[in-house]
């Protein structure tokens, strides 16, 4: 009644009829620009996981206690965090000349400083494509921490079209500093009418508001962007500098000319910058491999084999450093997940805790244990190895031991094998020679017999006084902190001290002290080779080359040894026949066709007796494999469902059901289909074409 009324009432003042209508909100307490609410989605809480899972599994069958396996966790996050570091400093110090002249260039250049034209700075990447990612974190950490700006990056799935374009760009550019709230915010809580999300005029207010000096927008991979949008979007971009102080940067992965060639002259013209290179992958990738294998402090080495297959990957095919490093995590990881003995490398272990008798059972069961108690025997030591075999304590002491010196050995042949290095650079004796090259005739005790050593040897015995000094100071951090060499080192300072003339001493071996002579033997010219009376203080030069060659084979012989030669090099050297290739470059055809020929291969069989035949005990899908495998290029359908048909038959006999065998047998038909080995024939339509010859 009350709301037919107040529609009676309506009527007869005319509201119903008006044209305008005034609105009034309810709610004239609420404050203008707040958010409208709504209703949000309550996820629910996530489950925490039990606090006594544990990610590695415990091995020796199971037996192994869970201090022992949470220790090789630990010692694993121990190690790898270490490389980790190493590696990242590595990547900065790579980064650090470039990103000091990308950021020189930023800060001192302005649309003032160019005629009105976009700063831009032309960075080529080459292989090294991950490096530019790096470049602009670096460089956006240092602008927002001065309060200059910020960087923002556009990949070329950010550039759809124009719209699209400037919308992530702004977003972008205030989600950089204020985050995803504050970006939200920034939209509602503006005066005056709502701006669209690609209005350049949202960017010109957050300039102003925060005092923006330097605005970067790089372009990681400039080439895979639509010339038509980037044409467009550098015209707009132009014309807001004097508003808003872009800074363009391109990533470029050819060349200038190409990158320049793809747009029109009018917006190059919009451009002026300079050209900044970075340098190639392979560099990176061998410092990483220097790092964290020839260091000092080494505790786990990677051995000859995988290091291999490292190489080969970086020179097959263009590999960034962090895919490098991931390798390398991966082959630490599976150490410490699949080898019980990796436990002895903790550093907090407990003696009473880890000495159990399956661990000490592993110990005895390796080859390097076998090899080391067949050299006490050798050296007559019975009782020690008969108290290896039988007493666990003292086994456990002497694997600590041996494990501390064997540690200690593989740094001494790390350190040989940089003083190699550093004498190949010195005498320039062959044109490109890394510390990994080095590395894989070390690790498998080829290079004590090598040709770099022999060559670096016979240039010893040729040195003057003047190359030997420089030699000294180039070995100074290796070689020279053996006291030997510190004090050859020091007779020839003492030696140089008392030497007047400007010329070096030389020694017997120089061929400067060669003399040729002739001699008239019936009619007959002979010529004969002598030495030149030499000087005292050349003949006391001359014993300083001897004594220091001798010491230098000396040091050879001992540091270059063969690593698998160390008693538990098992723990410390991770090294195997086959690891990463199946990892990293698997052979998915191989395996495939090896299950579905052989299933048992990777199944548990039923029966006593391996399967070597088709039987109805095999998955649906590998018996149809085999049967197609005696089949030409075209397969007959109908003959083919008999033969499937005939091995459920053959087994079950009068049980066979053949409607479940005909939904096995489509079942399996179309599994083929999708592992690309049959497809549907068009000369034949009861027939299928065979796509695919198993090895082949």
């Amino acid at each position: 009644m009350d709301l037919l009324e107040d529609t009676q009432a309506s009527s007869k003042d005319g509201t119903n009829s008006q044209g305008v209508y005034i609105y009034r909100p309810t709610d004239s307490s609420k404050v203008h620009g707040d958010r409208p609410s709504k209703r949000r989605k309550v996820l629910p809480p996530k489950q925490e996981p039990e606090r006594n899972a544990r990610l590695f599994a415990p091995l020796l069958n199971g037996d192994e206690n869970p201090e022992s396996v949470d220790l090789r966790y630990k010692a694993y996050e121990h190690l790898w965090g270490a490389q980790e570091a190493k590696i990242q400093r590595v990547l900065d110090e790579a980064d650090s000349e470039v990103l000091e002249n990308v950021a020189s260039f930023v800060r001192s250049t302005s649309p003032k400083t160019y005629d009105g034209c976009i700063p831009s700075a032309l960075v080529t990447v080459g292989s090294n494509v991950s490096s530019l990612g790096r470049l602009l974190a670096r460089l956006n950490d240092q602008l927002i921490s001065t309060n200059e700006g910020g960087v923002v990056m556009l990949e070329s799935g950010d550039a759809p079209n124009l719209k699209a374009t400037l919308k992530n760009t702004i977003r972008a550019a205030i989600t950089n500093t204020e985050g995803n709230d504050g970006y939200q915010s920034f939209l509602n809580d503006r005066d005056g009418p709502r701006l669209l999300g690609y209005d350049l005029d949202l960017l010109g207010d957050y300039v102003q508001r925060k005092g923006v000096k330097k605005l970067v927008l790089a372009f990681r991979d400039s080439e895979a962007f639509d010339p038509n949008i980037l044409t467009d979007l550098l015209s707009l971009l132009s014309s807001w500098l004097d508003r808003i102080p872009f800074t363009l940067l391109f990533g470029i992965s050819t060349s200038i000319e190409l990158f320049e060639g793809r747009l029109p002259r009018s917006t190059v013209a919009l451009l002026k910058g300079k050209y900044f290179e970075i340098h190639e992958a392979s560099n990176c990738v061998d410092r990483i491999y220097e790092r964290i294998q020839a260091e000092e402090d080494g505790q786990l080495w990677i051995g000859r084999n995988i290091t291999n297959i490292l190489l080969e990957k970086s020179s097959d095919f263009f590999q960034t450093p962090e895919a490098f490093s991931r390798t390398v995590k991966y082959a630490y990881m599976s150490h410490f997940f699949a080898n019980p003995l990796a436990v002895l490398l903790a550093d907090d272990r407990d003696e009473t805790k880890l000495q159990q008798p399956r661990l000490c059972e592993a110990i005895r069961n390796t080859s390097s244990f076998r090899r080391y108690c067949e050299d006490l025997a050798d050296q007559g030591h019975l009782k020690q190895v008969r108290s290896l075999l039988e007493d666990d304590q003292n086994l456990f002491q002497e694997s600590l031991r041996q494990l501390g010196a064997g540690q200690q050995r593989m740094r001494d042949m790390f350190q040989a094998v940089k003083v190699i290095h550093s004498c190949l650079k010195e005498f320039n004796l062959v044109k490109r020679t890394g510390i990994s090259d080095l590395s894989i005739l070390a690790l498998s005790g080829e290079l004590l017999d090598s040709q770099s050593v022999g060559d670096i040897l016979q240039t010893f015995k040729t040195l003057d006084s003047t190359r030997l000094k420089a030699l000294f100071t180039v070995l100074s951090h290796h070689l020279m902190r053996n006291p030997t060499f510190a004090r050859t080192q020091q007779d020839l300072e003492d030696l140089l001290e008392n030497h007047q003339s400007p010329e070096p001493l030389r020694s017997e071996y120089d061929s400067r002290h060669s003399v040729m002579a002739t001699t008239v033997v019936q009619q007959r010219v002979k010529l004969s080779k002598g030495k030149s009376k030499l000087s005292e203080q050349d003949i006391e030069y001359t014993k300083i080359i001897n004594r220091f060659l001798s010491l230098s084979e000396a040091y050879f012989q001992e540091n270059l040894f063969r690593p698998q030669d160390l008693f538990l090099h098992e723990v410390f050297l991770v090294d195997m026949k086959n690891p990463l290739k199946e990892t990293f470059a698997p052979r998915p055809r191989f395996s495939i066709e090896r299950a579905l020929s052989s299933p048992f291969d990777y199944l548990v069989s039923t029966s006593e007796t391996t399967e070597t035949k088709v039987s109805a005990k095999q998955p649906a899908t590998a018996i149809l494999y085999q049967l197609y495998l005696e089949s030409g290029s075209l397969v007959n359908m109908h003959d083919l469902w008999h033969a499937f048909h005939a091995v459920f038959e053959s087994d079950q006999g009068d049980r066979c059901d053949e409607r479940l065998t005909m939904v096995l047998f489509y079942r399996a038909l179309s599994e083929l289909k999708a592992l690309g080995t049959i497809k549907s024939s068009r000369k034949k339509v009861d027939h299928a074409a065979k796509t695919s010859w198993i090895g082949l």
